[in-house]
């Protein structure tokens, strides 16, 4: 850590392929690639770090031939660090499942219907294969509206899971020796729940530590109700990530609560349907309104698109179809969440943060 203010610290992690800015956020590349983007324009936006998917991956194109054709990295031309879920979460919320039990999951894929068995160790070799970076725990997903029993009883197999992830990953030869491991803490909104796995977690020891099972439809208030508790549960002078998070003023407000990393698909997803995040909030350029507009998307903003093209055309490229719209919306967005995440360690480095978050929650607002 570098600098702290209030709960939100400032930070690097180390990596053979590059430091990682903390706070920082991981453009999601699902099946290899950053939808609509270039690896270079990825890295120009001022990503540090990607994400990468085991469950995408593994059905498709398959972990094994990644390994032959040398690697994640040098399959879809990235060179910087890749962090890769485990793949619970996908088989859990997108397959058709079959069993699930201690020794893992058995599904059939949403692909072709092929059946398959994720345990934590094969979720483990398939991140080695791939030549991940940060490696993820396996672990069990519940909705946050399950039963208590349901959710403890999620979450000690969690925890059992968590210690053969850790042993299949020490296995791993020269990928353990140059990667990273995270646990993943599991308790849904329940603090006592969260307080076990946490010790247990840190009993088994992890490189980092992420706050999982929440962005799942509990909405931001329940979700921060958690973040008050839930990172402060963790060890102190390690990584701490908040999966799947999220909208801006999702991630302002965890970054106040202690998180250090987020990733989330909604600045691309958001981009090829034709939403632009804004200082002043989202935009919906296919709107008429946008037709002879001759602004840029965001007049705050300092990205290649902004300082080209006027959104009366990208208005033009969006509703006609175009790939070339897509691009760009998403280019602009993956801008915006950079610069937000580069200004928020520069308010946390000068002790403004509450200054600027409270100052960006008044000009954000609702869709325009």
């Amino acid at each position: 850590m570098s600098a702290r203010d209030g709960k939100a610290r400032t930070g690097e992690i180390a990596m053979r392929r590059g430091a990682i800015r903390t706070p920082a956020f991981m453009p999601v590349g699902t099946a290899a690639t950053v939808k609509a983007m270039k690896p270079a324009d990825v890295r120009s936006s001022g990503a540090d770090i990607i994400l990468g998917n085991t469950y995408h991956l593994m059905l498709r194109p398959t972990a094994e031939r990644v390994a032959r054709l040398g690697g994640l990295h040098t399959f879809m031309g990235w060179d910087r660090p890749i962090l890769t879920d485990s793949g619970g979460y996908q088989v859990m919320s997108l397959s058709d499942l079959t069993k699930r039990d201690e020794n893992g999951v058995t599904f059939k894929s949403h692909l072709d219907g092929t059946r398959h068995m994720l345990s934590p160790e094969r979720s483990i070799e398939i991140q080695r294969l791939l030549g991940s970076d940060i490696v993820m725990a396996f672990d069990e997903l519940v909705p946050t509206t399950s039963t208590r029993e349901v959710q403890a009883a999620a979450m000690a197999r969690s925890m059992r899971w968590a210690k053969r992830s850790r042993d299949a990953f020490d296995g791993g030869g020269d990928h353990a020796a140059n990667a990273a491991i995270f646990g993943i803490q599991q308790g849904a909104l329940d603090e006592r729940l969260r307080a076990e796995s946490a010790g247990e977690l840190t009993a088994i020891g992890f490189d980092g530590y992420a706050v999982g099972g929440l962005a799942v439809g509990e909405g931001q208030e329940a979700m921060f109700g958690c973040l008050d508790f839930a990172p402060g549960q963790l060890p102190e002078d390690k990584p701490r990530y908040l999966m799947g998070v999220g909208k801006p003023t999702d991630i302002v407000g965890a970054v106040e609560r202690g998180i250090d990393m987020f990733d989330c698909v909604l600045p691309t997803r958001s981009g090829r349907t034709g939403q632009a995040f804004t200082r002043a909030g989202p935009i919906n350029i296919r709107n008429a309104k946008f037709g002879e507009d001759r602004g840029p998307l965001d007049p705050a903003c300092a990205c290649p698109v902004c300082a080209t093209w006027e959104r009366a055309y990208l208005h033009h490229l969006v509703r006609s179809g175009e790939m070339l719209g897509a691009m760009l919306m998403t280019e602009h967005n993956l801008y915006f969440y950079q610069a937000l995440m580069a200004d928020l360690r520069s308010a946390i480095a000068d002790g403004t943060l509450s200054l600027f978050a409270n100052r960006f929650r008044a000009e954000y607002r609702g869709e325009k």
